[in-house]
């Protein structure tokens, strides 16, 4: 029997025979409801599923199924030839000339500035020579470096300011002591007319001076900066690790370079001899102001060289404040000026003669609060013999002395800078303050970077 087609119809397959003969629906060899077993399975799955080209149980054929596609490869992306790869060639190209260019530029600026420091070698040798005599360093990490502010006439600039007479006098002398850890700064004034032993010293001519009890700046007149160094350490027992001498030049120009900087006259100045003539109040000085300002003396109260250390620490104070607080030492364009200004006039020890050495001495610098940058003046009154002179307080300037050897805190406060010059105690306030601390840590008449500047 054929269906409509004419094709003979196919058997449907068997539903669960057990073997052939069985009769279909009969429940032989059928497992138990439930049960799954392997022949069944096989044909379920194939009734389920059957095979490509065969018919399904209602007699029709399935839809064949597209061949399973091969896995091909993406096509290659089109080359492309034009603006796109030939600019971004020229652009790293032109970024790579920037970064020599600025590399180069650094570079130079490092060699210019580095070429601007003047190295005292001669010092350096006179100083070995005596390094047997000289004190030992005894806290490490700690510092301690001369400031010498010299009035030299010699060099561009500084003609203005008088004849070269072929000697140099300390107008001003700080032994600046940085303590270990960058904990503090202390700044210490030594006055020009202290009455000192000076030792022999040899001179610019290579004669040697004879030793001798006279004013400090002596020493630096006679036998330059060696013989200050050793005559600083023979009064204190302090290591003097480096020394920085600065003419008036190289002082103007700092002032210059960060922009002038604010103090308070107390009164008027008229000083020819200083070349200042300033009104009282607040002013911002710029660096010729600011010399004269540092520098009068004559024209100012009894004319004695106390109040003049006094102005200059407080400028100094004042100036430690504008650098800080206007970034000056973070902003590469404003402390390019500086550093070159500071390297064109400074004179230093091969130790502190390139400017990676006088960056990490600012660097070290930058980390201290301003309130503890300190300035004082050694404990002295007038000298016994001659009221021009000055001597030392004791036992106040060796406990002064003491502190700085061995790295301990030294403590200031606010003076009227007589505090230590007329006898050997300390005014009522001060000893009330020192005894008010359980650590009763003795302090000096001073102050800080902090109150430096004119409110």
């Amino acid at each position: 029997m054929t269906d409509s087609a004419g094709t003979p119809p196919e058997p449907d397959p068997p539903t669960g025979a057990s073997g052939p003969g069985t009769p279909a629906g009969s429940g032989k060899g059928h497992p138990p409801r439930g049960g799954k077993s392997g022949k069944g399975a096989k044909k379920r799955r194939q009734r389920t599923a059957p095979p490509s080209g065969g018919r399904a149980k209602n007699g029709t054929r399935p839809a064949k199924q597209p061949p399973a596609a091969e896995p091909t490869e993406p096509p290659a992306a089109p080359h492309r030839t034009g603006f796109r790869p030939r600019g971004l060639r020229v652009v790293a190209f032109v970024g790579a000339v920037a970064v020599l260019v600025a590399a180069g530029a650094g570079w130079w600026l490092y060699k210019k500035l580095d070429a601007n420091i003047t190295t005292d070698s001669s010092a350096a040798a006179e100083l070995e020579r005596y390094e047997r005599e000289r004190p030992s360093a005894l806290v490490r990490g700690a510092r301690n470096i001369l400031l010498i502010g010299s009035d030299t006439r010699a060099g561009s600039g500084n003609a203005e300011y008088g004849r070269d007479k072929g000697t140099q006098r300390s107008d001003t002398t700080i032994l600046l002591h940085l303590a270990a850890h960058g904990r503090g700064a202390t700044a210490v004034s030594v006055p020009r007319d202290l009455m000192v032993h000076i030792p022999s010293c040899r001179k610019r001519d290579g004669s040697r001076t004879t030793a001798q009890f006279a004013q400090f700046n002596w020493a630096f007149e006679r036998g330059g900066t060696a013989c200050t160094v050793r005559t600083l350490e023979k009064l204190t027992g302090i290591r003097i690790d480096h020394h920085v001498v600065i003419d008036f030049r190289g002082f103007k120009d700092m002032v210059d370079a960060v922009g002038g900087v604010r103090v308070c006259v107390t009164e008027p100045i008229d000083d020819p001899d200083a070349r200042v003539n300033l009104k009282a109040g607040a002013r911002t000085l710029d660096g010729e102001q600011a010399l004269g300002y540092v520098r009068a003396r004559k024209s100012l109260g009894n004319g004695s060289d106390t109040e003049r250390m006094e102005r200059q620490q407080q400028f100094l104070g004042a100036l430690v404040n504008k650098v800080q607080s206007n970034g000056v030492l973070l902003n590469p364009t404003r402390l390019y000026p500086v550093l070159d200004a500071a390297t064109k006039s400074v004179t230093t020890d091969p130790g502190l003669d390139s400017l990676k050495d006088l960056y990490d001495l600012s660097r070290a610098m930058r980390g201290v609060p301003t309130e503890k940058v300190q300035f004082l003046t050694v404990p002295r009154r007038p000298y016994r013999n001659n009221p021009n002179r000055d001597e030392l307080v004791q036992p106040r300037a060796n406990s002064l002395f003491k502190r700085l050897r061995d790295d301990e805190p030294v403590v200031v406060v606010p003076g009227d800078g007589q505090q230590e010059s007329g006898s050997e105690e300390p005014s009522e306030s001060s000893r009330h303050k020192r005894d008010a601390s359980p650590s009763a840590t003795p302090t000096f008449a001073g102050t800080n970077a902090a109150v430096g500047t004119c409110r």
